[in-house]
């Protein structure tokens, strides 16, 4: 599916979430003009390129979770990441209600 943006659109929003706050994949797809396109930013997130700085660790599922398999690296390291932010988990959750940027 081609998206009706570019991945660097994607990072434009995505280096403007602030520390402590996390987003969606659709919300970041709504951001760059492109509802209904989570999936792509999730492929796009997927090739950051190493060591870009972008904090992709505050991006996170619909659900409030992380979405790599529970307790691999990457979740591990993502979960950190978040918790140095002040993020809270309850039951593996984020309150997305607490927690998610609106873009302000």
């Amino acid at each position: 599916m081609q998206a009706p943006f570019s991945r660097t659109d994607i990072w434009l929003v995505l280096s403007q979430v602030p520390e402590g706050k996390v987003v969606t994949y659709g919300q970041l797809a709504r951001m760059a003009g492109a509802p209904g396109y989570a999936r792509v930013v999730g492929n796009i997130l997927k090739q950051l390129p190493k060591g870009s700085g972008l904090p992709w660790h505050r991006v996170i599922n619909g659900k409030g979770r992380i979405s790599f398999p529970e307790d691999s690296v990457k979740y591990n390291e993502q979960k950190e990441l978040l918790e140095q932010e002040g993020v809270i988990f309850i039951s593996g959750k984020v309150s997305l209600s607490h927690y998610a940027w609106n873009g302000e």
